[in-house]
């Protein structure tokens, strides 16, 4: 099969070029299309569901909405958890499903689930929602509404342009699925009303409502026919002002009417809200967050967002304009541009060391040819698969750009050599019975012409590397497989990487079978059979060595087994981490403040950090969120700060520091700041942690129970304890109690001799203190809520609340409430968090200067040690830390039977045991490097460098193949093991060295680059370069020396 394609695309080379023409052109297009993002999205198949109730504590939202929507959720086809946060007014149920899930079929399971959950939730407690279809790195672009000092504008107003015309025009953007707003005051109509003029003119508020909501609406009353015309009847009573609201009538009393305007105040006001916005410690701000829809090219989505903004802007009052403060695709742009610089650079780098073993331009020029058109087929398969161009997909690329040449570096290196040979032999003609390799009737002239021989060498000699380079590239593939079995993050991470080199690769075996010998057969001459000068520095000291290996055997073989087991002693001082953090070019810290923190409280803390943060002069901006937004978002607290700092250029920093010495001196200042618990990560790092574990930090230990105070008490031992543990950092337990409630508890014997029934108190408390929507006004196409509520001197304190009067029926006597109800001041939680039904807690925790693996060692030691947890309690050690088990668990089977994949391949190519065994050995002795390179780079072990022992296995194989393939043949060609062995050794010394040098020059861009998202790249690089170093001075020295004792032959030097 093999001699027949190399035959085929000598005899078809227009063909073959037109092939490679049509690759180039197509490839070019794929790329054109290809979406492009910074990393693989890794969130999970996630469907949150969120029910909004204003004003309920955390316990009935939990026992009232969020228990019904758990119990509807569970037992769906697909879930594997459920988790839920009660929040004070919020209920949010998150439902993970499979990763194999679609996920518009797991939302509209979903919906239909979410009936059952209706039917059991009380009436008026709200609507369960469906959340956003977006993921942890959905939030591509935020941005502020600036106002000019000469135009200034108030919160409402500004958070009415926000919600009327910014966010409503970017929701027309395609890609996008929502844009939030956050900060200012939502406008609202509002009827602030007197309890002394309800009294005096004998209503309730309840009629109050009542008559707002009766007196504010249009009809229609179909149509009439006047003549040849139709006319429309429409009845048109809708409130247009706050004069209208003040003129409905609520009541009569003697032919009087009684207006709103003589029992309330009505006028225009800022909703109650639950969150704010701050930015540079200057005050408030109005901004708005666009979430781009799943599966959407992040690039594309953000370009035309400012297509938009730049029309909106011209839309804008006079003064105001959208200023954004994080863009995504800046940090797309630089981590795509960290790979692709790393693929240029390794390119030129082949280039020249090509052209310095060869001594060839053209053999140079002609092995180059192989990384374009490798690279473009491998965009048009990553296109045709629905595969993104990002750091992950992109880097599998660099990584593999010196593998994708390997194939060519063999067959010209083969085909050079043997022109360069026939130049200078005496006879230039072709034995005869050899030309029939082409067929009987194919078999070109062998007289007159120098074209034929050409070919007909050429042909020889593919043939004699073919099927070796099929095996070779075959097992680099293979190599790849367990990356494609990896699940969850990890899965998600590094398959698009598997599937990239992998697309490269089948595209580097197709190249090197037909374009590779057809460009040979067009531009390759023979040249000098003298070695080029590198050649001859590199066999100064290798050939004594190599003599000195075969004659010293048992000597050679300790020494490397020796090296071998002291490499992996060292495993231990490695450390492990899951995956290194990618850079991403600005700084998300989190200021927790006491549970008790109103949201005034925290405005005033926000501005004040953000003041101390404006301090040091590589920041350019601090905006920090408060709280939650009024829809959509996080279900955040009030005393929840939640900062994004975007930083100047670095080229700007005169200050000399790094971005890790930064955060590090950001933290201690903004430490001092009295009660307030700080937690730093980045922006997408801080989504992702949540999603997948549920706290925005790197670890987390989940503590179950039934009792709140119970896990309060336990979570602040675990506290204590990884606190004491070197490296922690960050660590927080989470905030579940804490939070003063003002209960009102009714007295059911009070209420019974007054004949007032428990709901017209609860009404009376909902409506007085709370606020009711009773209708909305509409502006052209704007919409705006009508509350009724009591002025505010009047529920401002307890003695005003014990003083609202509540009606009995029928007209009857008013009581205070004080007399129907036991008013008090308890504190109860802040939050309850579910996980499948069962309340936890969570402790999380940030690592700083040490491995993830060696301290979540150590921090289970001493919790287990100074922990003791009561009967029916448990904890879970989760976040990234349960990432990296669970890889590591994967690739520890995975791989072992890759090996042995690998060796049966082998024996499958050799037709020997021995043989397939000699050349798996070089996979244990390249961990000698791969080990080293860790240690020297100061890499953790960690699923980007498992992935680079991986690639290392892969390329290690290759040159053993390479070698024990030629060693073989020139034993079929008669000549004795000794010297077999030896010639073949040194004839294989330039592909070997070549392939192996192209390999390592390709990474070397990736090993010493400092951009961004190079850190996930750096442990992989730093394990194939140092690996390759070792494997190929073993394959150079203890192959050849083992060949010759496998095959039981004494090798003569």
């Amino acid at each position: 099969m093999i001699d027949r394609i190399l035959a085929w695309s000598l005899k078809n080379r227009l063909l073959v070029v037109l092939f490679a023409i049509g690759v180039v052109g197509g490839g070019t297009l794929a790329l054109a299309r290809l979406p492009i993002d910074a990393f693989p999205d890794v969130s999970p198949t996630l469907v949150q569901v969120v029910t909004e109730s204003p004003g309920l504590a955390p316990e009935e939202v939990e026992k009232l909405i969020t228990y019904p929507v758990e119990v509807a959720m569970n037992g769906m086809p697909g879930v594997v958890q459920v988790k839920s946060l009660s929040a004070f007014g919020i209920s949010q149920v998150s439902v993970y499903f499979r990763d194999d899930v679609n996920i518009y079929f797991a939302r509209q399971l979903t919906l239909e689930k979410l009936q059952d959950a209706r039917e059991q939730i009380p009436p008026g407690l709200g609507e369960p929602k469906l959340g956003a279809i977006t993921t942890g790195l959905g939030q591509v672009y935020q941005y502020v509404l600036r106002t000019d000092s000469v135009a200034p504008k108030d919160g409402l107003e500004l958070r009415t342009l926000q919600d009327w015309i910014v966010k409503y025009n970017l929701r027309t953007v395609p890609g996008v699925t929502d844009v939030l707003s956050f900060g200012g005051d939502v406008k609202q109509y509002q009827v602030r009303v007197d309890p002394r003029a309800l009294l005096q003119y004998g209503v309730t508020l309840a009629q109050v409502q009542e008559a707002i909501g009766a007196n504010n609406r249009n009809v229609g009353g179909g149509y009439i026919e006047r003549g040849p015309e139709e006319y429309l009847i429409r009845g048109l009573g809708l409130a247009e002002s706050v004069g209208d609201l003040g003129s409905v009538i609520v009541a009569d009393r003697g032919g009087a009417p009684i207006y709103v305007r003589n029992v309330a105040e009505v006028v225009l006001g800022p909703e109650v809200r639950r969150g704010a916005v701050t930015m540079n410690g200057k005050g408030e701000a109005v901004t708005g967050i666009v979430l781009k829809r799943i599966y959407e090219n992040t690039s594309q989505v953000i370009k035309a967002v400012k297509l938009k903004v730049a029309e909106i802007n011209k839309s804008l009052p006079a003064g105001v304009r959208i200023v954004p403060y994080y863009d995504q695709s800046e940090l797309v742009d630089r981590a795509v541009g960290t790979v692709k610089d790393a693929l240029l650079e390794g390119a030129v780098l082949i280039i020249v060391i090509l052209f310095l073993f060869l001594g060839n331009v053209r053999s140079a020029l002609i092995v180059t040819t192989m990384l374009p058109l490798s690279l473009l087929l491998a965009f048009m398969l990553m296109h045709y698969f629905g595969l993104s161009a990002n750091l992950m997909s992109l880097g599998g690329l660099a990584i593999g750009v010196g593998m994708m040449v390997d194939g060519g570096v063999v067959m010209v290196e083969n085909v050079y050599r043997h022109l360069s040979e026939a130049k200078h032999a005496s006879e230039h003609a072709l034995p005869r019975e050899t030309a029939t390799a082409y067929g009987k009737d194919e078999a070109p002239a062998v007289t007159g012409s120098y074209r034929e021989p050409t070919m007909h060498l050429i042909l020889r000699s593919a043939r004699e590397v073919g099927r070796p380079i099929v095996f070779a590239i075959a097992i680099i593939i293979l190599v790849f497989l367990p990356l494609f079995t990896l699940e969850g993050v990890e899965g998600k991470m590094f398959r698009p990487m598997a599937f990239a080199i992998s697309f490269a690769m089948v595209g580097s075996l197709v190249f090197s079978l037909t374009v590779i010998p057809v460009l040979c057969s067009f531009f390759l001459k023979g040249g000098s059979e003298e070695d080029t000068w590198i050649m001859r520095q590199v066999k100064k000291p290798y050939l004594p060595a190599l003599r000195w290996s075969i004659a010293n055997r048992k000597k050679t073989l300790v020494a490397a087994v020796t090296a071998l087991g002291l490499s992996l002693a060292l495993v231990p001082f490695l450390g492990s981490e899951f995956v290194p953090v990618l850079e991403e070019g600005s700084i998300l810290y989190r200021a927790t403040l006491a549970p008790s923190a109103g949201l005034n409280e925290g405005i005033r803390t926000a501005s004040e950090l953000e003041r101390m943060a404006k301090t040091f002069p590589e920041i350019d901006a601090v905006v920090s969120k408060i709280g939650r937004a009024e829809a959509g978002g996080d279900p955040e607290p009030v005393n929840n700060i939640e900062a994004i700092v975007t930083l100047k250029p670095e080229n700007e920093w005169k200050s000399g520091r790094s971005k890790a010495e930064l955060v590090e001196a950001l933290e201690k200042k903004l430490g001092a700041f009295p009660g307030v618990a700080l937690n730093f990560s980045q922006p997408i790092a801080n989504r992702v942690d949540e999603l997948l574990s549920g706290v925005k930090a790197q670890l987390a230990i989940q503590l179950f129970g039934d009792d709140l105070d119970q896990l309060v008490a336990k979570a602040d031992e675990i506290q204590r304890a990884v606190s004491a543990v070197r490296g922690s950092t960050d660590v927080q337990a989470e905030q579940v109690t804490g939070q003063p409630q003002l209960q009102i508890r009714i007295d059911r014997a009070s209420i019974a001799r007054y004949g007032i029934n428990v709901e017209d108190v609860q009404r009376t408390i909902e409506t007085a203190i709370g606020g009711e929507v009773a209708g909305q006004v509409f502006e052209g196409i704007r919409r705006f809520d009508i509350t009724v509520r009591l002025q505010e001197p009047f529920r401002r304190d307890i003695d005003a609340i014990g003083e609202l009067l509540v009606p009995a029926p029928n007209g009857g006597a008013r009581v205070p409430l004080s007399q129907l109800a036991e008013i008090r001041t308890v504190v109860g939680p802040k939050q309850i968090s579910h996980d499948n039904g069962q309340r936890r807690i969570v402790i999380q925790l940030n690592v700083r200067g040490r491995d993830l693996g060696g301290f979540v060692a150590e921090a289970q030691q001493a919790v287990a040690s100074k922990v003791t947890l009561p009967s029916g309690y448990f904890l879970t050690w989760g976040g990234q830390f349960e990432n990296q088990q669970r890889a590591m668990k994967r690739l520890m089977i995975i791989v072992p039977i890759t090996i042995a994949l690998i060796y049966m391949l082998l024996f499958s190519s050799f037709g020997s045991l021995k043989q397939a065994a000699l050349i798996i050995l070089n996979v244990p002795f390249a961990l000698i490097g791969g080990i080293l390179g860790l240690l020297i780079s100061r890499q953790y072990l960690s699923v980007p460098a498992s992935v680079g022992f991986i690639a290392l296995f892969g390329v290690a194989v290759l040159n053993g193949v390479v070698m024990v393939s030629y060693i073989n043949s020139l034993r079929q060609e008669g000549r004795s093991v000794a010297a077999a062995v030896y010639e073949g050794t040194v004839m294989r010394l330039r592909p070997v060295l070549m392939t192996a040098t192209v390999a390592i020059l390709g990474l070397l861009p990736l090993l010493f680059s400092s951009g961004a998202g190079s850190e996930v790249q750096r442990p992989l690089a730093a394990v194939v370069v140092g690996g390759l170093i070792t494997s190929t001075a073993l394959t150079l020295l203890l192959l050849p020396t083992l060949y010759g004792w496998f095959e039981g032959a004494e090798v003569e030097t």
